[in-house]
């Protein structure tokens, strides 16, 4: 028995491969193909199809990396094909075949867009969805634009030269195949998804199981009944030995599959931005093109920017779209401007992605998508179910925790609580992965991995070519429609996101519940990689906070005109490149660089606007109307916190505070304020740090350690961290000087390639010591990490996340702990004891780890606890994709801040990002246009409102973990405060009073619009 199902399977393996595959087009005939290769950049259509085309032949080498090459192809189909492709008689389609020379899977290998001559786009084209339908007797007249995309998959750690156009060189990818004019078969195809829709099944069916025989007596019938050489003759009798099979239907216990057509397109990754609104605008060609041919396809795609590109670019296929919106075909889903990263974006950047992408989505759709969507983000902030709920929606997606190293997520779909209590109806989809082909493995997959056996019974699979684009197929169609009730097989709907969810929970009407941040194990080095990006991501956010804060201020004030177009046009452009495989650091040089120089044109433009508000408010009234004295200066200051004498979102005449000078000390140097006490050693080492307050040593061993590690990952070399990489490890602990330089400590390391100089410094009165670390860094798969071993006991860290932050284990008591041996935080982290802790807050760096020291007890089986380490994550050097990652200069800086609470974390971490800004004029004050009372309710963003109201936007969070009420003050003439979501819609009445009285649970986020 074993024989002759193994001989079986063999036959069905070559006549598949060697007769039905070859058979599906009956009849060729050539056409005549002509090209141009454009010199640079790729260039419009109009321009394109004015240039002079010279003929090619197949076998021609083309395309240099990123180059394009445009193809106009013209024939007709020969007269006798009219008799095979009559109306009434369905049986053959004509249609252009094109082969660029592919050497690959879809998304990673030359592409192509077909155009009319009138400029309207037809189809894309990609390896396995390489064919333009044609209408019968009409003659053939098409453009293709062909991308030369590099394939740069490859092992994802070895170096490559083509993700940059500098060094990508100028040989050709590719040699063009053959294109031309082709019959499909329509019996043929369609008994070829039969075969392989019921050998998919047999496969996965268990060896004993009566259906799976079933399944292969059906198939050897159809063997023995089409004939290899005449396979068009005898296709239809072998669909008939098929059909029984076909016809048995699932079980009524069968797990129930929702299929959503979907392309997961990555705004960048190891192709250019500028290559992604090419890839969307082909595979969205290919969904409405399929849409137009098959009733049965509901699509769902996520990301405003990506719409917005094809609407700027491709007008008419955006109206196309539009249509199949409407229709509920062509679905708009996540309501995110990007599927962004979701561990290193700002507090107010994360609800920026929602605003952006849902305020595109109802103006251009009159949609309000109910669900986040992000199958392939890096893990998942605990602050997330509460943004997406304050955005109006109720449904989170992801399938990215299936990467897990160690520990398997329990549940399918479950309850998400965030840090403030808000829940989210949450699905994995079982099938693993966001590119499914519908094949009999990836339903098996589905129903095997489903977690709520017994409680619940679905789950949604999305399938499509992703990645890099390409989406559904006619194949993939054709196997949903066969499985939609097959015995043996997960039933199969094609349905939209929303028609899942709402279905999934209504039945799980008790489902679990999972506790805080969706932690992925894996891709632990996108915290660190490509320094740069992350650093201009987080001087960004910050000036963008300052931007909107002053000019509104200004607006109110003095009448200055605030910048909304301006202001809306860099957000979407800071939210673009928070994308998930550019802000952690994955992708390309290419990327990188345009991320480097859009950082810098964001902060041109943004400094811009806040030195056009400041001057406009440092010369408002009250003042003397005289001319400003030069020694006078107005210090303005953004934080949400006073200081230095200046309060909180507002300005002063305060003067300058200065830093101590060192004194020599031992063979080091003393840093002392009164308030703080530092002492560096000759190595240039912190081996002592003192509050006055409480006199205590915060020290357990000498810190500002930087230790470099090997860091050589086993996949991945961008994206991970391996625990191992802490095993090899070497203090730099040596000095080549340790001087003083005006106010501060310097010091001089130099290791292997690299120089490091680090100035350290205490500002009077100040609670914190600030070190600055300048870094010229040439090392290859190194890891640079700056160690502080503090002499607290404590078993959890705190790490700020958006709008509040997370406790997280220092020991590995569980596997869950020990996965957690790299974690992100934003501004500051904190470890204390419950009355004494201390603060390290940062400019620019997300990667840390925070470990429990020990230290031997005197006895020989005994340790005991000696405190907590606390490393910072400063840069890395893998090779892949990018050869250069991180290499150059850096400047870095931490702050460490001892006899710290949680409060005195996020002031820190607001004073380490935000300067004061001193400018003169003739005003004495600026006062602030809202104040709070209570200092743990944090003042997040002050804007005008969206809609062009005039409207002042006050955004708000409690910050310490507690309840607290506060009264917010709003110094301006407004007629009414509402309370609203993220959007600036009303959930609550509107409230007359100037001040608003609000109660605050731990870390809730509240947004007031204030009417004028």
């Amino acid at each position: 028995m074993h024989d002759d199902r193994r001989l079986t399977e063999e036959r069905l393996d070559r006549f598949t491969r060697e007769f039905l595959n070859r058979a599906v087009y009956s009849h060729t005939a050539p056409v005549t193909v002509t090209a141009w290769a454009a010199p640079g950049e790729p260039v419009p259509f109009e321009e394109a199809v004015a240039q002079d085309f010279e003929p090619i032949a197949p076998g021609t080498p083309w395309g240099a990396p990123w180059s394009t090459l445009w193809l106009h192809v013209t024939g007709a189909a020969p007269s006798d094909w009219s008799r095979l492709v009559e109306p009434d008689r369905a049986v053959h389609a004509p249609e252009l075949r094109v082969e660029l020379g592919f050497t690959g899977g879809p998304g990673f290998n030359a592409e192509g867009l077909v155009y009319r001559t009138d400029g309207t786009v037809a189809k894309g084209i990609s390896p396995f969805n390489a064919y333009v339908p044609l209408t019968p007797g009409e003659p053939v007249d098409l453009y293709i634009e062909c991308a030369a995309n590099p394939d740069l998959g490859g092992d994802f750690v070895s170096p490559t030269h083509l993700g940059d156009r500098e060094t990508a060189g100028d040989a050709p990818l590719y040699r063009l195949g053959t294109i031309d004019l082709a019959l499909r078969d329509l019996t043929v195809w369609e008994l070829q998804q039969d075969v392989w829709t019921l050998n998919g099944l047999m496969h996965e069916l268990p060896f004993d199981l009566p259906r799976r025989h079933e399944v292969l007596r059906a198939l050897e019938r159809m063997l023995d009944v089409v004939d290899p050489h005449d396979v068009a003759g005898t296709a239809a009798q072998g669909r008939a030995a098929l059909a029984p099979a076909l016809a048995s239907p699932a079980s009524a216990s069968a797990h129930r599959i929702t299929a959503v057509g979907h392309a997961h397109i990555d705004s960048a990754w190891l192709w250019p931005v500028r290559e992604t609104a090419r890839k969307c605008a082909r595979t969205f060609a290919n969904v409405v093109d399929l849409m137009d041919r098959d009733p049965s396809l509901t699509f769902a795609c996520s990301s405003a920017q990506q719409f917005a590109w094809v609407k700027d670019r491709n007008p008419e296929l955006f109206a196309r779209i539009k249509d199949h919106v409407a229709a509920g075909r062509f679905v708009p889903v996540g309501g995110m401007w990007v599927e962004a990263d979701t561990n290193m974006p700002g507090g107010e950047a994360m609800a920026r992605q929602f605003v952006a992408g849902k305020r595109f989505f109802l103006h251009e759709f009159g949609i309000d998508t109910p669900e986040a969507w992000l199958p392939d983000s890096f893990g998942y902030s605990a602050a997330m179910p509460q943004i997406v709920a304050a955005a109006g929606s109720r449904y989170f997606l992801t399938q990215k925790l299936s990467w897990n190293q160690t520990n398997r997520m329990p549940h399918s779909s479950f309850l998400w609580e965030g840090i403030d209590g808000t829940a989210l109806f949450t699905h994995f989809p079982p099938v693993d992965k966001y590119n499914s082909d519908l094949s009999g493995a990836d339903l098996a997959r589905a129903q095997k991995n489903y977690r709520e056996q017994g409680h619940g019974t679905r789950s949604l699979v999305p399938f499509g070519w992703g990645d890099g684009g390409g989406g559904p197929t006619r194949e993939m169609l054709a196997a949903a429609a066969r499985a939609a009730s097959l015995e043996g097989s997960p039933t199969v709907e094609i349905a939209s996101p929303a028609e899942f969810f709402d279905a999934a929970a209504a039945e799980l009407t008790h489902p679990a519940r999972w506790v805080g941040e969706l932690y992925l194990e894996f891709h632990r080095g996108t915290y660190t990689s490509q320094a740069n990006t992350k650093q201009g991501n987080r001087r960004s956010e910050h000036l963008l906070r300052e931007a909107e804060l002053w000019a509104t201020t200004a607006a109110v004030r003095t009448g200055f005109g605030y910048p909304a177009q301006e202001l809306e046009e860099i957000w979407h452009l800071v939210l673009l490149q928070q994308f998930h495989d550019i802000l952690p650091g994955s992708s390309i040089a290419w990327v990188h660089k345009d991320a480097e120089h859009n950082y810098a044109a964001v902060a041109r433009r943004l400094e811009r606007i806040i030195d056009g508000a400041l001057a406009s408010l440092a010369d408002a009234a009250p003042g003397t109307g005289e001319a400003a004295s030069p020694s006078r200066r107005l210090v303005f200051n953004a934080a949400p916190h006073p200081r230095d004498g200046v309060p909180a979102l507002a300005a002063a005449v305060v003067a300058a505070a200065a830093p101590v000078p060192p004194v020599v000390e031992d063979s080091g140097f003393r840093l002392d304020n009164g308030v703080v006490s530092a002492l560096v050693d000759a190595r240039g080492l912190l081996v002592s740090l003192v509050d006055a307050a409480t006199g205590r040593e915060a020290m357990a061993e000498p810190g500002n350690l930087l230790q470099l590690h090997r860091d050589i990952p086993n996949h991945w070399e961008a994206w991970d961290i391996d625990s191992f990489y802490r095993r090899d490890v070497t203090d730099l602990v040596e000095a080549d000087s340790v001087t003083v330089d005006g106010d501060a400590v310097e010091v001089r390391r130099s290791v292997g390639e690299s120089t490091i100089t680090q100035r350290i410094s205490l500002l009077a009165d100040s609670p914190a010591l600030d070190i600055v670390t300048e870094i010229d860094w040439h090392e290859r798969q190194k890891l640079l990490k700056l160690a502080f071993p503090f002499d607290v006991q404590a078993d959890r860290s705190a790490s700020e996340i958006q709008f509040g932050h997370v406790f997280r284990p220092t020991h590995s008591n569980t596997s869950w702990d020990a996965a957690k041996f790299e974690t992100c935080a934003h501004r500051w982290v904190h470890v204390g004891e419950p009355d004494y802790g201390v603060a390290v807050a940062n400019d620019s760096t997300y990667g840390h780890d925070i470990t429990a020291l020990t230290a031997d007890s005197g006895t020989a089986n005994a340790t005991v606890s000696s405190g907590t380490a606390v490393r910072l994550s400063l840069l890395r050097a893998p090779r892949y994709p990018d050869p250069e990652a991180d290499q150059g200069r850096h400047r870095l800086a931490v702050s460490v801040r001892p006899a710290a609470t949680i409060g005195d974390a996020v002031e820190e971490g607001y004073r380490r990002n935000l300067a004061l800004r001193s400018v003169s004029g003739a005003a004495e004050v600026v006062a602030p246009l809202v104040a709070v009372d209570h200092p743990g309710v944090i003042v997040e963003a002050v804007k005008l409102a969206e809609d062009g109201s005039g409207d002042v936007v006050v955004r708000l969070y409690e910050s310490r973990g507690t309840r607290a009420t506060a009264t917010v003050h709003a110094d301006f003439r407004h007629t009414a405060a509402v309370r609203t979501d993220l959007l600036e819609r009303p959930v609550a009445e509107p409230e007359p009073a100037a001040d608003v009285r609000l109660s605050l649970r731990p870390f809730q986020i509240v947004t007031l619009r204030f009417r004028r």
